[in-house]
């Protein structure tokens, strides 16, 4: 199935505004989808038996910097049988305030792998994933301020009386 058979296949499914853009540069293609409809569009690409895309290679946080306010999250699907890859990228305005992390639904129930690579978006980025199960630190102490790779991250001098470099 082809890239535009796949946009096809959503949109009559979902209706237009379900894609919000395509990027066709670069190495792989990639759909747009509208940001609150991930988990549903996930969950069909997954179950139609003319796409099966039965594997989530990767979950990546994205901090578009701060000029742009914004974050989003890209997702590598592949689906083995059909020796197929798809990239779907959602993203919302954030103003970067520590007490409104950027939210975006779960796909958790989907993807058992979901599970690690969101806790991981979250715990380096501040992305929060609505209806996840375990959201929590992953890689970072459970008291540590902050989000390491946010661009406006700043280091901290000390933790727990140990200077950091």
């Amino acid at each position: 199935m082809s890239f535009d058979e796949i946009k096809l296949l959503l949109t009559e499914k979902f209706g237009d505004g379900i894609i919000t853009g395509e990027e066709r540069g670069g190495m792989q293609p990639a759909l747009l989808i509208e940001a609150d409809r991930i988990a549903e569009v996930c969950l069909e690409l997954r179950n139609n038996p003319r796409t099966y895309f039965d594997f989530l290679s990767c979950l990546s946080g994205v901090d578009y910097g701060v000029e742009a306010g914004r974050f989003g999250v890209v997702y590598h699907l592949s689906s083995i049988p059909y020796n197929l890859q798809l990239v779907l990228k959602i993203s919302k305005p954030n103003d970067r305030d520590l007490e409104e992390l950027p939210s975006f639904p779960s796909i958790a129930s989907v993807y058992r792998a979901a599970d690690w690579h969101e806790r991981e978006a979250y715990d380096m980025l501040g992305i929060y994933f609505d209806g996840h199960p375990d959201l929590r630190r992953l890689l970072m102490p459970d008291d540590w301020e902050g989000f390491p790779l946010r661009k406006d991250y700043q280091n901290a001098e000390y933790y727990k009386g140990i200077k950091i470099d």
